[in-house]
């Protein structure tokens, strides 16, 4: 060997050890969900309706994540997810290209830093502490769609020690889209968030707590307009089964509304809920779960009852099957959920059934 190929030889081996030091890689995935759906009681007239839907058990997207090793156990990551409507061809979230989430961090043993369009606090902890796993069609989701709210312009801490997992956001404006209501100069509070989560984890028992605090106000309309939630939650595994148990604070403040209340501001509710999943077999779960809603100086409290069946044909490919049924009081208007909340999908004082039946495959 002359001096030439061993120059070459060296050269090939050092780009190859920078290459191990330096490792990177970028994952395309996603999901596309779609079935179709029986309700009964629209809007406007009270008729059935037979539709095609999209998002029923999981929103459907695709997305690109990457991951960078830095060295010395420091890591730059990313993530870019796009929402899209599989019956239209439409992106979802507003029309956002990466409306599901855009953000770039970094991680190390002590914990990420990311920065960018992410999950709410409650939005992180809600899969986990609802028997319906906050499904479009029909969950949690209905009776409060912060449950699966994003924000613009975020910052937010993850970590994990031990059996702990916990997490604290901010934004400086959540909803970008709202004129005179997010990243207004001199007025720093309007469109903030904050809030965070902490999750233990031990066993068969989890136990999560969260809160979220959002300004919806503008320049122009409401510019105190506040909503604070705090939530508890516990789930219980035995066997090839688990019991959840929840609960969710709800108050709204200068002018603010929740969502469902009657029309009045400044409203404060008590959301209940409570349910199981049962993995009969290996490839066959089934789930029920009821919610209930207690508005404060009103009867109008609805509940949602809800059941569903899901078979997995492959890790990548299942059907599902769920039932939901709204049942209201007083004049509240809750729907079984079509779209990203439940509220106003029927008419006000009328029950409401919702039947879905379709494919989920992810990739």
């Amino acid at each position: 060997m002359n001096l030439k190929q061993k120059a070459v030889l060296s050269m090939i081996a050092l780009a190859a050890s920078a290459g191990a030091q330096a490792q990177s890689n970028v994952t395309l995935y996603g999901v596309i969900d779609t079935g179709i759906e029986y309700a009964n009681n629209q809007p406007g007239g009270g008729h059935d309706v037979v539709r095609l839907t999209t998002a029923n058990v999981a929103g459907s997207r695709w997305g690109l994540r990457g991951v960078e090793d830095l060295g010395g156990g420091l890591k730059g990551l990313f993530v870019l997810e796009s929402g899209f409507e599989s019956d239209t061809g439409k992106s979802s979230q507003g029309g956002r290209l990466f409306g599901r989430a855009a953000y770039v961090g970094l991680k190390n043993e002590w914990g990420e830093v990311l920065i960018g369009r992410q999950n709410g606090p409650i939005f992180d902890v809600a899969g986990s502490i609802d028997p319906m796993f906050i499904v479009p069609r029909y969950s949690l989701l209905a009776q409060d769609a912060q449950f699966a709210a994003r924000a613009d312009n975020t910052i937010k801490y993850v970590g994990a020690f031990g059996p702990v997992k916990t997490s604290a956001m901010y934004s400086f404006g959540a909803d970008s889209g709202k004129v005179g209501g997010s990243e207004v100069p001199g007025q720093p509070k309007l469109g903030r968030e904050f809030g965070g989560n902490i999750v233990y984890s031990a066993n068969n028992l989890s136990i999560t707590a969260a809160y979220d605090e959002l300004n919806s106000g503008t320049v122009t309309v409401t510019p105190d307009a506040t909503t604070r939630r705090a939530t508890l939650a516990g789930t219980y595994a035995f066997g090839k089964a688990t019991v959840y148990a929840g609960y969710r604070w709800g108050k709204a403040y200068g002018g603010a509304l929740l969502p469902g209340a009657p029309a009045q501001s400044n409203q404060r509710s008590n959301l209940w809920w409570t349910g199981a999943r049962w993995n009969v077999v290996g490839a066959l779960t089934l789930a029920a779960a009821a919610y209930y809603q207690d508005f404060s100086g009103t009867n109008a409290d609805p509940w949602l009852f809800v059941g569903s069946a899901d078979y997995e044909f492959s890790k990548r490919t299942d059907a599902y099957l769920t039932v939901g049924y709204a049942k209201n009081r007083h004049g509240s208007n809750l729907g079984i959920g079509s779209g990203s909340w439940g509220f106003g999908t029927v008419q006000p004082g009328a029950n409401q059934v919702g039947v879905v039946v379709g494919l989920r495959h992810k990739f």
